[in-house]
C-alpha cells in the first residue's frame, strides 16, 4: 500500500526506547539525538548512513522498512546542490510496536537560516494493516506535526509565567512551509500482530530532518527548536 502526497554498549537491533512520557522536551529531544548519533557514527567511518544502519540490524522486518523507505525515496548520500541535503532516521517505536523509517529532503538559505523540507517519503510496518489508509494518515500526520515541532515550537517564560501565549509567540508549521510531497509506503504483514503506531513517525522524522540539515551545512544541531536564528548563527553565509 502506497499513498503520495549502534552505538557503543548497546546490544544489536536496539533503536530507540520512547519511554511513557510523551512530553516535548522529554520525549523528541533525546530521540532525535540518538538517532542522529546513527548517522554520526555512520560518518565518522566513512560509511553511507543507511548501509551502516543496515550492516548493525538483524531484525528482517526493521531492515525491510529501511530498504523500502530508502528505494522510493532514491536515497543517495551524495551532495545535492543549492543548499539541499538529505537525511535518514530509523526507529521502532517505544522498541516494541511499529516500525518506521523516514528520509528527507531539505533546502536551507544560509542568509536567513530558514530550512524548509522539500519532500518526504517514510516506511512503515504495523503488523496487519487493518485500516492502510488510516494508517497513512497517521504517518502523514506524526511527520508534519515533527517538521513543526523541529523547526518551530518551543514554549518561553519568564521568572513568573509563560510568555509564548499566542501564535505569534509559540510559532508552528505554516502551509507555505509544508513540503511540497509526503508519501508513506506501507508492509502489510497479514496475520501478524497490530502494532501500535500513534507517533512512530514523529522521532525518525525530527532526526531525518536533522540529519539533513547537517548533511547541507556541515553543522550538527542537537538543541531544539531548529530556528532561523540557530541556523543562521552557527551557519556562514
Amino acid at each position: 500500500m502506497t499513498a503520495g502526497w549502534r552505538a557503543a554498549r548497546l546490544p544489536r537491533d536496539t533503536t530507540v526506547d520512547y519511554g511513557n512520557d510523551l512530553i516535548f522536551g522529554s520525549f523528541i529531544t533525546p530521540v532525535n539525538t540518538a538517532l542522529q548519533e546513527v548517522i554520526a557514527l555512520a560518518q565518522a567511518s566513512g560509511a553511507d548512513p543507511v548501509e551502516f544502519r543496515l550492516e548493525h540490524l538483524d531484525d528482517e522486518r526493521a531492515r525491510a522498512v529501511i530498504t523500502t523507505a530508502a528505494v522510493r525515496f532514491g536515497w543517495s548520500s551524495s551532495p545535492l546542490p543549492g543548499g539541499r541535503g538529505r537525511g535518514f532516521a530509523f526507529a521502532r517505536y517505544k522498541n516494541l510496536a511499529a516500525y518506521c523509517a523516514v528520509a528527507m529532503e531539505v533546502e536551507v538559505a544560509r542568509d536567513t537560516g530558514r530550512t524548509r523540507v522539500l519532500r518526504a517519503v517514510a516506511a512503515v510496518d504495523a503488523g496487519q494493516a487493518v485500516n492502510p489508509d488510516g494508517l497513512i494518515n497517521q504517518i502523514e500526520g506524526g511527520i508534519i506535526q515533527s517538521i513543526s515541532w523541529t523547526l518551530y515550537e518551543r514554549v518561553t517564560f519568564d521568572d513568573t509565567r509563560i510568555t509564548s501565549i499566542d501564535w505569534s509567540t509559540y510559532p508552528i508549521l505554516r502551509f507555505n512551509a509544508v513540503p511540497d510531497s509526503v508519501a508513506v509506503h506501507v508492509l502489510d504483514r497479514p496475520g501478524q500482530p497490530f502494532l501500535g503506531s500513534g507517533e512512530a513517525a514523529q522521532g525518525p522524522a525530527a532526526a531525518a530532518l536533522a540529519n539533513a540539515l547537517a548533511s547541507t551545512t556541515g553543522q550538527r544541531f542537537r538543541d531544539l527548536p531548529l530556528t532561523r536564528e540557530r541556523v543562521k548563527a552557527a551557519v556562514p553565509v
